[in-house]
């Protein structure tokens, strides 16, 4: 399976040796057929076109980059590109926003940063007091929240670092022989501190992952979970059901993803980093390999307000692939109407989107 890196820099390639000026009718032709082999060829093809044509705005490609080279996601800095004014290089074009390159999003006017750094502060103090509470006397009971669109990391009195995704919320109960966190809400990553003797459970329902010095997430839809191991083992394990006969337990190791539901559970196997690609929302992407459009907007709308609507199901079957930044959903709709067959009604609180 081609890596998204690789995805990338193949069409950077392409880009490159296009804009060089020695572009040929048979390179034509060979990039066209790059193109149709897969939708992931398409878009990250086409991120780096809108990227290309915004370059001027960004004064990266006029400082001293070598000719016909593009520069990769979050490196146009290295190139020496010139700051505007005040110091400051310009912002990216709201429709470009986040597509392709890392960026950091100007000032809002005072209200997310201090929104932000509040949330800081009661996470700092909870995290304080539970340290003490745990060490003087051995139990130490937590709550932890974060909002629509933001990404929270905290530490537990035990060293334990969580992240918690968009909109999620844990319950710690910490004693001197269990670790037990409940997961009421969303989706959390735990990287646990290794003890032996006070095995780390994840529980929501009937499902529990045990572990004792791991990383993995726990994502909650309702009755239903999913588990992703990126490091170490865990022990996953579901209660019995209506007849009394409980579904044995699982080891789970790096690369494993379960999936319980009503009808049992599903485990599949990939590569660690085929694994940690399903958790790069951490970072602030959503990262999609033919996925279908209604599976994406889903992803999406996990994390912002307004909403992504499909209007029916031509356009829900649609297969997309490649990164995105969450918090950019007016960039992939507007990628989504420049390569395919979609039409999007911009509505105040969310945005329909119809086949063509």
């Amino acid at each position: 399976m081609t890596s998204t890196a690789e995805t990338e820099r193949e069409a950077s390639r392409w880009l490159a040796q296009r804009e060089s000026g020695r572009w040929t009718a048979r390179e034509e032709a060979q990039l066209r057929a790059w193109l149709q082999e897969s939708t992931a060829h398409r878009i990250a093809f086409l991120r780096l076109q809108e990227a290309w044509s915004e370059a001027a705005r960004l004064r990266a490609l006029g400082a001293g980059i070598p000719s016909g080279h593009v520069p990769e996601r979050g490196n146009w800095h290295e190139y020496g590109a010139a700051p505007a004014g005040d110091g400051v290089m310009p912002p990216f074009p709201p429709d470009l926003r986040g597509i392709h390159m890392t960026y950091h999003r100007p000032d809002d006017g005072g209200g997310g940063w201090r929104r932000g750094i509040a949330a800081m502060l009661v996470l700092a103090a909870v995290g304080v007091a539970g340290v003490l509470g745990w060490q003087a006397g051995g139990r130490h009971h937590a709550l932890f929240a974060s909002s629509l669109g933001q990404v929270e990391s905290v530490a537990l009195a035990d060293g334990t670092r969580v992240t918690l995704s968009s909109d999620s919320r844990i319950e710690v109960t910490m004693k001197r022989r269990r670790r037990s966190v409940r997961l009421l809400q969303g989706e959390a990553i735990f990287t646990v501190a290794h003890d032996p003797a006070r095995p780390f459970v994840v529980a929501l329902d009937a499902t529990r992952i045990t572990a004792v010095g791991t990383r993995f997430s726990v994502r909650r839809a309702g009755p239903d979970a999913r588990v992703v191991v990126t490091e170490g083992r865990v022990r996953f394990e579901r209660d019995a059901d209506g007849n009394g006969i409980a579904p044995p337990v699982t080891l789970l190791s790096a690369g494993h993803v379960a999936f319980a539901d009503g009808a049992g559970v599903r485990i599949e196997s990939m590569t660690p980093a085929e694994a940690e690609r399903l958790l790069e929302w951490r970072s602030g992407y959503l990262g999609f390999d033919d996925t279908s459009l209604a599976n994406a907007a889903a992803e999406f709308n996990r994390f912002n307000l307004r909403k992504l609507e499909l209007a029916d199901a031509r356009v829900a079957d649609l297969r997309i692939g490649g990164n995105f930044r969450w918090d950019n959903l007016e960039g992939f709709i507007h990628l989504l109407e420049r390569g395919f067959p979609v039409r999007a009604e911009r509505l105040p609180d969310r945005i329909v989107l119809h086949s063509l």
